[in-house]
């Protein structure tokens, strides 16, 4: 049965210290993320777009199959990078406060699934690559677990976000050629399977024993 303490120390439940410590300590290290993917277009730059070419999916391409774990590294332009940057931060944060080991397999199964989908479903004269559809597995994560676990926080910062960058969940639907829609649908899907799959599960409380049991 859980305790008051139990409850205040709960990193997961909105409005206790050990839960804005936790969105606090992930928020600090998704900030700190973002500056690598800077770092890493600059030298991309330096390159000529090297980097792009050689480790951006290609769809259909089996050399291009190896894009599926680079892509989300890379980004086709500073602006690129800058425009992922805030709904990373906001949407990793919260993805990240649920625990680090569950953040890491969450993302590595959201950039494998949106990845493969990319490759099977994209334009053989293009190549992917960007955040963008872990962004949107992210999203996908967020709202399922708030139905999942009944946290209405979750959804609350789901449709916030939602509402912020709006225009951007039209991403999952085919129109501008320049934008993988396949990557952004097929992330979003894999991080509503990824909520259920990697939930916390919560222990079952043990009945309270009223007296002596007879056998």
């Amino acid at each position: 049965m859980a305790t008051d303490n139990d409850r205040a120390s709960d990193p997961t439940r909105f409005g206790t210290e050990a839960f804005y410590a936790s969105i606090g300590r992930a928020f600090v290290a998704m900030c700190a993320f973002v500056p690598v993917l800077f770092l890493i277009e600059f030298f991309d730059k330096l390159s000529g777009n090297r980097l792009d070419q050689e480790g951006g999916i290609r769809p259909h391409h089996i050399d291009g199959l190896d894009g599926i774990v680079f892509a989300p590294f890379l980004h086709a332009s500073f602006d690129h990078v800058l425009g992922n940057s805030i709904p990373l931060i906001l949407l990793g944060t919260f993805v990240l406060a649920d625990g680090g080991a569950r953040f890491w397999i969450t993302t590595a199964f959201i950039a494998i699934v949106a990845g493969v989908g990319v490759w099977f479903l994209g334009d053989a004269n293009t190549v992917v690559v960007g955040a963008s559809a872990v962004i949107f597995g992210y999203l996908g994560v967020i709202l399922m677990r708030g139905v999942v676990g009944r946290r209405l926080w979750y959804i609350g910062v789901g449709l916030l976000v939602g509402l912020l960058y709006g225009w951007q969940l039209f991403g999952v639907l085919p129109g501008d050629p320049e934008v993988s829609w396949q990557g952004h649908l097929c992330g979003f899907l894999a991080g509503l399977v990824a909520a259920v799959l990697f939930r916390r599960r919560r222990p079952r409380a043990v009945p309270l024993s009223l007296g002596p049991e007879l056998s």
